[in-house]
């Protein structure tokens, strides 16, 4: 636990959100996961043990609320936890301007490269009627989490590592750095089909129907003007 042993409200302020993961999982709540697998799903390298106690914690100091559900208990931010959305979309905004990716190889992270597209994707651009499957392929990924299916039907989308057994709309077959850095604004699609490293089978021209349907993510816009 952090204690700064200072009576300045940024250091106690601090003294919570400055835990090791505790500003990720409030950013898995403000994006709108309730379920525990469902935050833990936004934070996978986190153990389920120090999640729990992160959630306890912010439930003590009053930022997190558990209620029951019909399919067990689910997390909810208070007003209070409401109040820090600006404070983390604002650290996730002066990381896309002045950091970028820079990634390492073992920031990398398909599993939580899927959620995220599976939790931001453009429902309102995929056909309104019928199933569409985007198969995606990680070539350098771990086995585990080398497939995915996206699967998106009435407006909903699901994301599964087993095959669901549909015919498949569209093939992306990806490095993940390649995928993440057209996700965070950092590259280009264009770019990364001219290098090999991407390629999309199905939904136009290079793709142009895919990348309409799965926009990018919260902070790539911010990225791509801090590119220029």
């Amino acid at each position: 636990m952090i204690d700064y042993m200072q009576f300045c409200t940024v250091a106690r302020g601090a003294e919570v959100l400055g835990e090791l993961w505790t500003p990720l999982v409030v950013r898995e709540l403000l994006c709108g996961s309730h379920r525990f697998n469902d935050i833990h799903r936004g934070v996978p390298r986190m153990s389920a043990t120090l999640l729990t106690q992160r959630l306890r914690k912010l439930e003590a100091i009053g930022v997190v609320e558990r209620r029951r559900a019909d399919s067990g208990w689910e997390y909810h931010l208070t007003p209070a936890g409401e109040e820090l959305r600006p404070i983390v979309v604002g650290i996730g905004e002066w990381g896309a301007r002045w950091i970028g990716s820079r990634l390492r190889r073992e920031q990398l992270d398909a599993g939580f490269l899927m959620w995220d597209i599976r939790r931001f994707a453009r429902m309102e651009e995929f056909p309104a009627s019928g199933r569409t499957v985007v198969h995606f392929r990680f070539r350098d990924a771990p086995a585990a989490e080398s497939l995915w299916w996206l699967v998106v039907q009435d407006r909903t989308a699901d994301l599964c590592r087993d095959d669901p057994g549909h015919d498949v709309s569209v093939i992306c077959d990806s490095t993940v750095r390649a995928l993440t850095e057209v996700w965070n604004g950092d590259s280009d699609p264009e770019q990364e089909i001219r290098s090999g490293a991407l390629v999309v089978q199905g939904a136009g021209r290079q793709g142009q129907q895919l990348w309409r349907w799965l926009g990018r993510s919260l902070f790539a816009p911010t990225r791509m003007a801090a590119r220029g």
